[in-house]
């Protein structure tokens, strides 16, 4: 396993130190939203950032692998989940998902809003995190369809389309169920307290058979 790139990782490492805090502490919407439909016992949280995705799941049962880039995301993820009396059920590991990923099985892997400042592979990512799920394991990708009103002007970015997302996957379609595959509107509150619409692409799919 190689160290994590020099450019990602000192990118994120910067992007932390910047605030004492970066993420709210709060569970990502759509993970409240759909994990509780979700059956089994160990997940993968991928860009696990400060902990509270893996946090709500540990507290629902699940017993969680979080994985990060940056080393001062997974310290906070960790003094988190020491407080909330989780920590007995996570592993935080520091890892380029680029270069590897933990070893499965998975009932469930979880890519909350995985985007980059710096420039990554993704759908690699997503497919091998793909093979590490069980039979009836489910992969639960939200991402941005659109830019946060609050996002800066300056940077282009594109947000393909939920659809668009499964197909660069390139998963056997006779092994993969389509749960949930679309575009979806969100109320919620910006960095200044606004009140905002957001548009995600939520992705479910349910594994049938080992990927090949």
């Amino acid at each position: 396993m190689h160290e994590p790139s020099g450019k990602a990782r000192a990118a994120w490492e910067e992007h932390y130190a910047a605030k004492p805090r970066v993420w709210s502490g709060r569970v990502n919407t759509r993970l409240a939203e759909i994990g509780p439909q979700i059956s089994g016992s160990r997940a993968l949280d991928l860009g696990c950032g400060e902990g509270a995705d893996a946090i709500w799941l540990a507290e629902h049962g699940w017993t969680v692998v979080g994985v990060d880039i940056s080393e001062t995301a997974l310290e906070r993820a960790r003094e988190a989940a020491r407080a909330r009396g989780v920590a007995d059920r996570i592993e935080f590991r520091q890892l380029d998902l680029t270069d590897a990923l933990p070893d499965g099985p998975f009932d469930l892997v979880s890519a909350q809003f995985l985007h980059s400042p710096v420039e990554i592979d993704r759908p690699p990512i997503l497919r091998r995190a793909a093979g590490t799920l069980a039979p009836g394991g489910t992969l639960l990708i939200v991402d941005h369809a659109a830019a946060p009103p609050w996002a800066s002007r300056l940077h282009h970015h594109d947000f393909p389309a939920a659809q668009a997302v499964v197909e660069g996957l390139d998963l056997d379609e006779s092994e993969w169920d389509r749960i949930r595959v679309e575009r979806s509107e969100r109320a919620a509150r910006g960095p200044d307290g606004e009140e905002v619409t957001l548009v995600d692409n939520v992705i479910v799919l349910r594994r049938s058979a080992p990927v090949r």
